[in-house]
């Protein structure tokens, strides 16, 4: 089966959303710790605030860990699925 006719079906969109979601919230914790490990500690919710989300960072932040997401997603679905 091609990549394409993988692609049109309903199960493989169910299998890689099984993958994308929980990938996609790791990834957003795991980078959370690392923009503001020390905000995080001092439970300081105004500075992690600032620090990631204002200003239109927040596109930034999600865009570029959905589209990661998206794509380990697919990439790992499309290799289990014969």
């Amino acid at each position: 089966m091609t990549f394409i006719d993988k692609i049109k079906t309903t199960f493989f969109w169910k299998r890689a959303f099984m993958i994308i979601i929980p990938f996609f919230i790791v990834l957003v914790i795991i980078s959370l710790l690392f923009n503001s490990f020390s905000a995080i500690i001092q439970f300081d919710l105004a500075e992690i605030k600032m620090q990631n989300f204002e200003d239109g960072k927040w596109k930034n932040f999600f865009v570029t860990k959905g589209v990661v997401s998206i794509l380990y997603g697919i990439w790992v679905t499309q290799k289990n699925i014969k």
